[in-house]
């Protein structure tokens, strides 16, 4: 009633004649999307050549007439075959008498995987050998007609879940996998939220789905591209990493609310977390803030979420970037669990251990701590001096972890310098309880954290191993990261900057008079969507001012603003206020299914590291193919081919 009746509103009001314009256009426009939204029940066996699907048949079939296409799951004692479709199974009786000796020829003699159609009639099960675990556990199907389909051949590893099978065999018979439960499930699933996701934004709040270019060109700053040659020398076009500049320009367009289900192309090595081409749930919108952003998303995921699910409660938590750093260590925290950061600076003031004043004496300088529970009585030496080796590895940096014995002694080596004013207000302050750890960290503020939340992961997946329920799988924590900074310090270069995210980021409305003076104090109107401990989304209120955007750009990032001079000069032709968002597909769909890699909602992934073991992509192309493009491959020498494999080991250690 409401989306009707929004609609006739806005009929009423575009519909009025400006010069030719008529009202027809607006009143069909309305009609089609009421209609649109109105539900019903899909017709799985419409157009095709069967009457039923093998998943759907029960005892309200019995007696009636069917015909079934499917997969010859199992076969046993050619009595009987299970036939399997992408909806279900079902258990098909093998004639045993002499006039259907074809039929029974035909279903015994097939290899199982094989495909067949066959009709006959729906019967009940004998008494006793019902399966209840089986949708269609009360019937069977009397077979009368029975046809081969395509024969299969011996396959790499058999269509059962239950059977292992590694990953590189999985993605390099990618079309066989997808027949197993788990992917049929996923990919349905996925397609199920999408196809809501539109019906939330199109239908009920009037987003207009725009199909952006993917030949682009070359962007300053963000991550590598993926170059594509044409026929005119020197001259590349540029796989888009998303369609940022596109949605932004939509926006002077006057489009208004714009969303795509966009596939976006990052040349980033080997990342076991990334894809190569990925998809993401595209958002911009005009005359919006940061707030009405964040509403958009949580009612967004809140109408798509699965039925099957707990239902998504709103609003989400929201927490600056300066808090989640300072509590847990990083800006995408899993807040499923505790272990927080605690500063303990103050206790330490009059420590004589040099390793802590040195640190305290400092400017940034802190002491940091977190409580593992009953980390004293799960942990091994092995995991503490695994522990250790890595803060030491990764973050140049000691942690010394402390034991509180049932006694109340401290253990060594940590004993020597607490003293018993000490241990007393440590214990109060993070509520130490007998058989925790303690791991103790001191440094600059930010570098202590960023260990400190590294170490709290790697304490809940050793917990976890020894069977310590931590991180509920089935509960989704979402939470918002804010006020993030707009600059970073540039890598390799820390006198110069960097975009935090991308150089469109609007200045928090708080800071922008520092700008001019001192940019890396800036805050920006960025925002990250968290779940479960992963960024699942992140967006920005966009700069629609001409003259700072250039000023960003060429002044504070020494970038060259010429390749953006399209954005620019729009920018100068009246550009509304905007902001939006960007869902990483792939990863929000991860975690709802709970499956372990992205790989596994993706019907045709990369490897980790970016290849297509299925028609092995990339691959090597004729010189005389090149030609047209005015290009040659140049070949690396043994040291640079060197260099190489060691930054994709790099990129699977990270």
């Amino acid at each position: 009633m409401y989306l009707s009746s929004w609609l006739s509103h806005l009929c009423g009001a575009l519909s009025r004649p400006i010069g030719r314009t008529t009202q027809p256009l607006w009143i069909s426009l309305s009609r089609n999307l009421v209609l649109s939204s109105q539900r019903k029940i899909p017709e799985f066996s419409s157009f095709v050549a069967r009457t039923n699907t093998c998943g759907e048949l029960r005892s309200s079939h019995l007696g009636q007439e069917v015909t079934l296409c499917g997969w010859i799951q199992y076969r046993r004692q050619n009595i009987f075959i299970v036939l399997r479709d992408c909806h279900g199974l079902v258990q098909v009786v093998i004639p045993q008498d002499e006039s259907a000796a074809s039929v029974k020829k035909i279903l015994c003699e097939a290899p199982l995987e094989s495909v067949v159609r066959i009709s006959g009639a729906v019967i009940s099960r004998p008494p006793g050998q019902e399966n209840p675990k089986m949708p269609t556990g009360e019937i069977e199907i009397k077979v009368k007609t029975a046809e081969l389909l395509n024969s299969c051949k011996k396959l790499p590893f058999e269509i059962k879940d239950f059977v292992k099978k590694t990953e590189a065999l999985r993605l390099q018979y990618r079309y066989l996998d997808l027949r197993s439960t788990q992917m049929q499930y996923n990919l349905r699933l996925r397609s199920q939220m999408v196809m809501k996701m539109r019906e939330y934004l199109c239908n009920l709040h009037g987003f207009v789905d725009v199909e952006t270019p993917t030949l682009f060109k070359r962007t300053p700053g963000g991550a590598k591209e993926f170059l594509v040659p044409c026929r005119k020398p020197g001259k590349f076009y540029s796989l888009p990493q998303s369609p940022q500049q596109f949605k932004q320009l939509l926006m002077v367009g006057g489009l208004d609310r714009y969303f795509q289900v966009a596939r976006c192309y990052r040349d980033e090595g080997s990342r076991p977390d990334r894809q190569p081409e990925f998809t993401q749930i595209d958002i911009e919108m005009s005359f919006v803030d940061q707030t009405g952003i964040q509403n958009l998303i949580e009612g967004l995921l809140q109408y798509s979420w699965p039925s099957d699910r707990d239902p998504v409660e709103i609003p989400f938590p929201s927490m600056t970037f300066a808090e989640a750093l300072a509590t847990y260590g990083t800006d995408k925290p899993d807040a499923r669990f505790g272990m927080k950061i605690i500063d303990v600076s103050d206790v330490f003031r009059n420590t004589k251990s040099e390793f802590l004043q040195d640190a305290l004496s400092k400017p940034q300088g802190t002491v940091k701590a977190i409580c593992v529970r009953k980390g004293a009585k799960y942990l091994k030496r092995k995991d503490i001096e695994s522990i250790r080796k890595c803060a030491t590895d990764h973050f140049n940096q000691e942690v010394l972890p402390v034991f509180l014995k049932a006694n109340s002694n401290w253990n060594l080596p940590v004993a020597k310098f607490i003293v018993e004013e000490h241990r007393l207000e440590l214990t109060r302050m993070m509520e130490i309880q007998e058989e925790d750890l303690v791991l103790l960290t001191a440094g600059e503020h930010e570098k202590a954290c960023f260990l400190l939340g590294k170490l709290r992961l790697q304490c809940a997946d050793l917990l976890e191993g020894r069977g310590v329920a931590l991180r509920d799988p089935t509960r989704f924590s979402f939470l918002w990261v804010v006020d993030f900074p707009l600059f970073l310090p540039k890598e390799g270069n820390p006198r110069e900057l960097e975009s935090a995210h991308h150089p469109f980021t609007a200045p928090h409305p708080s800071d922008s008079h520092l700008l001019y003076t001192a940019p890396e104090k800036v805050r920006s109107q960025h925002y990250d969507l968290v779940l479960n401990g992963s960024e699942i989304g992140g967006g920005s209120i966009r700069i629609h001012d001409a003259e700072l955007q250039r000023y960003i750009l060429s002044t504070l990032l020494k970038e060259d603003a010429t390749l953006l001079s399209h954005l620019l000069q729009a920018l100068d032709y009246g550009a509304p206020p905007h902001g939006g968002i960007a869902l990483g597909l792939d990863r929000l769909m991860c975690l709802v299914t709970g499956a372990p890699t992205i790989r596994d909602v993706i019907a045709f992934p990369k490897s980790f590291q970016g290849h297509d073991l299925m028609s092995n992509a990339p691959d090597a192309v004729p010189p005389e193919e090149l030609k047209p493009y005015h290009i040659q491959v140049s070949w690396p020498t043994n040291s640079e081919a060197e260099k190489s494999s060691l930054n994709h080991s790099h990129h699977r250690e990270s």
